[in-house]
Formats: structure tokens, C-alpha cells, sequence
């Protein structure tokens, strides 16, 4: 085999390989109840409960925040964010959370809200907060 045949072939091989790690990283949403049986993080898809208690006081740890939310399935479930509450978090319509359950809890690194769009009821403004970047 020429030299040219060995490259393309490696070429080929990397681009499959990049191919099926990017298929396999990405997940879709997922229940709490699917985030109890799963070991990896996972994305799940809910609503605010407003009735129950959120807990944020900065004076006392500005990186905790906890909240319930009830999945596209009606479970609800503690959630426990290491960062700051996010502005206006209580407007969102849907919340998607980035992380895995611990126990009962589920512990998010990363809280994706879809709000109401402060200019026009048709367009839906997302926000996007990170553990890392509280």
C-alpha cells in the first residue's frame, strides 16, 4: 500500500471515531426517575414548583441554592444548585438541569431557564448558568 492509502485510511478512521464520540456524548432529556437509574449526568426537563420552599441567603452560602421542580412526567424533586440563584428565576417557564441525583436529590451543575421574553410574547429568551461560572 502507498503512503497516501495509509493516511487516507487513518483520516477516515479518525473522522468515524469523532463521529461516534460526539453521538455518544450528547443525551437527550431525561426523567428523575430515569437520573436515579443513570450514573452519568443527564439532562431533565421540568417545571418551578412554585408552591415549595426555595432556599438561597448569600449571607449564609452564597454557593447554595435549592428548589423543586416537576418533570415533563409530574414527579417532583429537590434540586440543589452549587452556585448563585439565577436573576429572575421565578419567571421561567421551563427549567433544564445538567446533572445527577445523589440520594433523592438531584444536584445540577448547570441550569438552562426558558423565560418569557421581556419584549414580544412570541419569543422565548433562554439563559444558561454554570456551577463554574457562580
Amino acid at each position: 500500500m502507498k503512503k497516501s492509502h495509509i493516511i487516507g485510511i487513518i483520516v477516515i478512521a479518525l473522522a468515524i471515531g469523532a463521529i461516534v464520540t460526539t453521538f455518544a456524548d450528547s443525551s437527550t432529556y431525561a426523567s428523575f426517575a430515569e437520573a436515579k437509574e443513570s450514573s452519568s449526568e443527564i439532562h431533565v426537563v421540568g417545571k418551578l414548583v412554585m408552591e415549595k420552599e426555595m432556599v438561597y441567603d448569600p449571607v449564609k452560602d452564597a454557593n447554595y441554592f435549592s428548589f423543586y421542580v416537576r418533570d415533563e412526567k409530574g414527579v417532583e424533586c429537590k434540586v440543589v444548585f452549587p452556585g448563585t440563584k439565577p436573576q429572575d428565576f421565578e419567571r421561567s417557564e421551563q427549567i433544564v438541569l445538567t446533572g445527577k441525583m445523589e440520594g433523592s436529590e438531584f444536584h445540577a451543575s448547570k441550569i438552562l431557564m426558558k423565560c418569557p421574553s421581556k419584549y414580544t410574547n412570541d419569543e422565548v429568551e433562554t439563559k444558561e448558568f454554570s456551577a463554574q461560572e457562580s
